[in-house]
């Protein structure tokens, strides 16, 4: 079983390695469990030194003895069945110590929008339930039927026979329910999935649900979603527990068929009157890891699941981790090369072969109409989306090159719609580096350099509670605009030497607007390669180079001049808006 565990794709040695660090566990688990059902046998060999040595000779003091050493038996039976349990917990522990930080950072690595990094840290706590739960203390136990079907030969070959017939017709009805139960609970399980992931997106714009009227729509959509995934789930449960009842109508008819069968070797003198008992008390526990793992069957399903969506969410972000030579700070220096993205094949391309060349301290504004892929390639540009084709470089390294973190200290972006987390002001201006375990002074002194030079310094000191003002999820409690500046301040954190600012105007005022292009002067000052996104015209103003896109592509690039002037003889061709 411990081999089964172990991945063996590309990018899966973090689960492989964490599956490792639990080989004590799972070993003495096992270990344990030997003993376990060893010492089952006790209140059979008690029961037949009671019937046939204490009841037919009266010896009192036999009694005495032999009860003594069976209650220390059976103290010791309940003690290694707790420490076997609280190992399997604390193996479920040591995987969340291990393990837990590497799938966050996996699932927040997941480029795409299937809802698997949402869904990565629950398939994560599934496994580790299961892997702490009845079934597995199950399937630790079920090799040793093999004690129980031996005993039972030994206290006659019919008695045996008869055990033996049981556990296969259990096992039978087990692997029928598996076989039926399987699709059932995959589906239940899929459909959950989808139900939670419908919820959270609902949850995380209730404002718009709210502001459009669509609450009742989405609860009745939200339902249908959660009546299909119940559905799937009670068929499942049906299905199981139809084989539960019959695994417990043969259980419960083999023990009386084993006592018959025990009275019948009794008169004829085979066996003792005690091995009567004996022989009921065997069958049950040979056949109760099975009961058990019917019962626990869809936890165990489950988990197995979440365990082969983890080992996919590995193989699919493998270049995460992979080490990497620590390049020097950059001074800006950017170019494109060739640069397509296909979110879906068969789909059009969002962008088509798009090339150009910064020079540090340069200021490139990008227009087009809705559409023409610029939200697209500010991603791309700002390292928060890979591109399919072609190479995004800084200073001749590419993207691919730089470990991933080290190369956002050196970015500074602000996306079309502006995203906050909770937490402090200050904890969104400075990309929450003090819980990264950077030095909190250092922290405060950065934050508030870079809200001044974003000119978002007043107005955060006018906040109740200033940087230490406490934001909900997506920013609550800032207006558009305010949230804006925060946004701005946040991409210049750290004095970053590549700027990409998607629609940074858009939700500004004009003390807003004139604090944006004071911001863009000063980045541009101190060497900052600047790429700005927009529809508005006023921030055009400052840039130095223009780029045109439409349908994805790169239609014009210059100087500013040059391609305004070649705007005004096409602009119906191109449809943009002019800049002046």
């Amino acid at each position: 079983m411990f081999k089964k565990l172990l991945p063996e794709g590309k990018g899966t040695k973090p689960l492989a390695d964490a599956v490792r660090a639990c080989r004590w566990h799972f070993a003495m688990a096992a270990a344990f469990s030997a003993m376990v059902n060893l010492l089952y046998l006790t209140p059979t060999i008690y029961m037949m030194q009671i019937y046939d040595r204490v009841v037919p000779t009266g010896g009192l003091m036999t009694l005495i003895m032999i009860t003594i050493v069976v209650v220390f038996a059976l103290g010791c039976l309940a003690l290694l069945d707790g420490l076997r349990t609280r190992l399997m917990v604390r193996a479920g522990l040591r995987l969340d110590r291990v393990l837990a930080s590497t799938v966050l950072t996996r699932a927040i690595s997941l480029q795409d929008n299937s809802g698997r990094s949402i869904q990565a840290l629950r398939e994560f706590d599934n496994t580790r339930g299961a892997l702490a739960g009845p079934g597995v203390m199950a399937l630790f136990d079920t090799p040793w039927t093999l004690i129980y079907l031996l005993f039972a030969f030994f206290l006659h070959p019919a008695l045996g026979f008869l055990t033996l017939v049981g556990a296969l017709l259990l096992c039978g009805l087990a692997a029928l329910n598996e076989r039926d139960s399987r699709p059932q609970l995959r589906e239940a399980i899929s459909a959950q999935n989808r139900a939670y992931a419908a919820q959270e997106s609902i949850a995380a714009h209730f404002d718009v649900v709210r502001a459009l009227g669509m609450r009742r729509s989405m609860t009745s959509r939200q339902l249908d979603e959660r009546e299909t995934a119940t559905s799937a789930n009670a068929h499942a449960q049906f299905t199981g527990g139809r084989y539960n009842g019959a695994i417990k109508f043969v259980r419960l008819a083999l023990q009386s068929c084993a006592l018959g069968l025990g009275a019948l070797l009794t008169i004829e003198g085979h066996i003792s009157a005690g091995s009567i008992i004996a022989a009921s008390i065997l069958l049950s526990r040979a056949v109760a890891p099975i009961e058990q793992i019917v019962g626990a069957w869809p936890s165990l399903v489950q988990g197995r699941a979440s365990w082969a969506n983890l080992v996919n969410l590995f193989e699919r972000t493998s270049g995460v981790d992979v080490e990497r030579t620590m390049l020097p700070p950059p001074s800006g220096d950017l170019v494109l090369e060739g640069v397509s993205v296909r979110y879906n094949d068969g789909d059009s391309p969002q962008l088509k072969n798009i090339s150009f060349k910064l020079d540090p301290g340069q200021v490139l504004g990008v227009v087009g109409s809705s559409g023409s892929g610029k939200t697209t390639l500010a991603r791309v540009i700002a390292g928060a989306q890979k591109c399919g084709l072609g190479k995004v470089r800084l200073d001749g390294a590419d993207y691919e090159s730089w470990d991933g973190d080290q190369l956002a200290r050196y970015i500074g972006y602000l996306p079309q719609g502006t995203v906050l987390f909770a937490g402090t002001i200050k904890d969104n201006i400075s990309r929450f580096a003090v819980a990264g375990g950077e030095d909190p002074v250092a922290v405060d002194f950065a934050a508030v350099t870079a809200a001044k030079a974003a000119g978002a310094h007043d107005v955060i000191q006018k906040l109740p509670g200033g940087y230490d003002a406490l934001l909900g999820p997506n920013g609550a409690g800032l207006s558009a605009g305010q949230a804006q500046r925060i946004g701005l301040a946040r991409a210049l954190y750290g004095a970053p030497k590549l700027i990409v600012l998607d629609e940074p105007n858009s939700a500004l005022d004009q003390d807003g607007e004139s604090a944006l292009m004071t911001a863009m002067t000063n980045a541009a000052g101190w060497g900052a390669t600047i790429v700005v996104f927009a529809h508005r015209a006023g921030v055009l103003a400052r840039v130095d180079r223009l780029m045109v896109m439409r349908d994805g592509a790169n239609a014009l690039i210059g100087p500013r001049e040059e391609v305004l002037g070649q705007l005004r003889q096409n602009r119906s061709a191109l449809d943009v808006t002019s800049a002046q």
